[in-house]
């Protein structure tokens, strides 16, 4: 009977540490973000009735971040979303495109829903631009991305016609979302 218990314990020990291993490996490459878009995240600050929620699912072993954009009730018309590089005082160069109806996209860019809506996409190397090369993040450079993602150096911004310089923005926080061995659409 004590001999069982000890081989019990001793499974139980190790089904323990194979988890947590698995958590930790897991933490290097897959991320949650989940962030709320408001106009007071924007610099300088605007009150805006604008809303909205990203949701990002980074997967850094097979270099893809799907993402989901829902905003609404913003003062005028949504003209471009982007990512952008920069802590959250400062605005910063566009890493990565979003949405975009004024046509300055690279190729393939999806158009923003004008009054608001939910688009979805997946960024992977080819979709970083080369705008933030300057300041450390070229064309491309996913692993620099996703560092800086994690870093709290990037943010989500959704321009409109009102706002040219964005309306409701989030910064992307390490920590601010949960972090996940697998994907979940929750």
């Amino acid at each position: 009977m004590g001999k069982a218990r000890v081989l019990i314990g001793v499974a139980i020990v190790g089904i323990v540490a194979l988890g947590i291993g698995t958590v930790a490996a897991a933490h290097g490459n897959n991320q949650r973000f989940d962030e709320q878009l408001t106009g007071y995240e924007e610099v300088p600050a605007l009150s805006t009735p604008g809303n909205g929620t990203f949701r990002a699912f980074v997967d850094k072993s097979a270099q893809e971040i799907d993402w989901q954009l829902r905003f609404g009730d913003l003062e005028t018309d949504a003209t471009q979303a982007h990512i952008h590089f920069e802590n959250p005082t400062n605005a910063g160069p566009i890493v990565v495109f979003l949405c975009t109806n004024l046509g300055n996209g690279p190729a393939g860019t999806q158009p923003c829903p004008t009054a608001g809506g939910t688009i979805s996409g997946t960024i992977r190397p080819a979709d970083i631009t080369n705008l933030a090369a300057a300041d450390g993040i070229a064309a491309g450079e996913f692993d620099e991305f996703v560092q800086a993602m994690r870093a709290g150096a990037t943010y989500v911004n959704v321009h409109s016609t009102g706002h040219p310089s964005g309306e409701i923005r989030a910064q992307l926080e390490d920590g601010h979302g949960s972090h996940h061995s697998g994907r979940s659409d929750g």
